[in-house]
């Protein structure tokens, strides 16, 4: 079974556009699954394979040139980045456009050898796990405790698996496979509590020093780890706003986990039903809405416009949207997760917005509940009633 997928109209657009289309993210994400129905008449390679990588490695004018010249999809393409120059070679040669689609599960090297070699020639889109307007479209509803503990990637639902179950499994073959693909791990065990230990901060701003403290490594190594789980579509980090206010504003990203059902199974929660008392439930309902306003644009093939605002006083707001908005302008975010929504919960919207004067175009607070309404100029949402837009 698989789904409907709303990158697929940014996938189709570029395709008309450009010689190449590189679509990363997360292993499982469905990106193969996006990229093989979408360009259904194209031939496929899947580079995980030994037989084929090894092809490519040893002779990629002979790879390249025994394939279709009406189209492919290459999956996994980090494991051959050598092969990135020859496509830049073929499409220089005979420029057409949609003829190389490409997909990789680790953003940071694969990044580097594509600035290298298809710079101008190739689009770049990302696929996260599904969203909630993906699944609502999928006849998939739920609880939003069912949404946090399930998270989004796509065979939990396709299959019916247990989440817990099947997070376990795809952070093992995360751990055991891509990593040691990336890196030499001499001790498991420390990255592993590492990730763990990440999960606990989940929305909160990330101290690297602490959290390597915590874990008994170095700052250096945990800034390493930090920049793997980035690379590879594991966690998010949210930047802070700045400008020139008079105020002395907090200067660290805050910490996301890619897909808040990760999050959960790395905490330690084995069944939703420990979600409605668990300390950390508001931190992944946060989780939860921060990044479906990621996956907002970037499924949409758009530039992710989101920051968050604190000062040293303590003064935050979760979110500050440039996305969709006029340059200039920004719209203000809160998020709750209870089902009531109460006047001092405007408060920080209302301060912000003073500040900032009149950048701010939006005010919206996001609750756990499932009905919209107008309060003191700020737009209450619903979490279920937004994903029915």
């Amino acid at each position: 079974m698989s789904f409907p997928r709303l990158l697929e109209g940014a996938l189709r657009q570029r395709a008309e556009q450009y010689p190449v289309v590189t679509v990363t993210g997360p292993r499982q994400a469905g990106k193969t699954t996006l990229c093989r129905s979408t360009f259904a008449g194209y031939a496929y390679a899947n580079l995980e394979r030994p037989d084929l990588r090894e092809f490519a490695q040893s002779d990629p004018r002979g790879f390249l040139a025994g394939l279709p010249s009406d189209g492919v999809v290459l999956d996994e393409i980090q494991r051959v980045p050598e092969l990135l120059s020859w496509i830049q070679v073929a499409v220089d040669e005979r420029p057409r456009p949609g003829a190389y689609i490409l997909t990789g599960s680790h953003g940071f090297d694969l990044m580097a050898s594509i600035g290298q070699s298809l710079a101008g020639r190739t689009a770049l889109l990302q696929l996260l796990p599904m969203s909630m307007a993906e699944l609502r479209a999928a006849g998939i509803d739920g609880s939003t405790d069912r949404l946090l503990y399930a998270g989004g990637y796509p065979r939990i639902h396709a299959d019916g698996l247990n989440p817990s179950v099947a997070l376990g499994d795809y952070f093992a073959t995360y751990v055991e496979r891509d990593l040691r693909q990336l890196i030499e791990l001499r001790n498991l065990d420390e990255f592993r509590r590492f990730v763990r230990l990440a999960a606990g901060r989940v929305g909160q701003v990330l101290n690297l020093q602490g959290l390597a403290g915590d874990v008994g490594v170095s700052g250096h190594t945990a800034k390493a780890w930090m920049g793997l789980l980035e690379a590879s579509f594991i966690v998010r980090r949210l930047t802070p706003w700045f400008s020139n206010l008079g105020k002395r504003l907090v200067k660290s990203p805050k910490l996301y986990f890619c897909d808040v059902g990760l999050a959960c199974w790395l905490l330690g929660i084995t069944d939703e039903a420990q979600l409605a008392a668990h300390p950390l439930r508001g931190p992944l309902f946060e989780n939860l809405v921060v990044m479906e306003f990621v996956k907002h644009a970037l499924h949409q093939g758009l530039p992710v416009g989101l920051h968050y605002y604190r000062d040293s006083a303590g003064l935050e707001v979760d979110l500050l949207v440039e996305q969709g908005l006029p340059p200039g302008r920004l719209g203000l975010v809160e998020v709750k997760a209870g089902l009531t929504v109460h006047g001092e919960q405007l408060r920080p919207l209302h301060r912000v917005a003073a500040l900032l004067g009149e950048r701010v175009a939006r005010q919206m607070l996001v609750y756990g509940g499932s009905e919209n309404w107008l309060r003191d100029g700020v737009e209450v949402v619903g979490l279920h009633a937004q994903a029915r837009r």
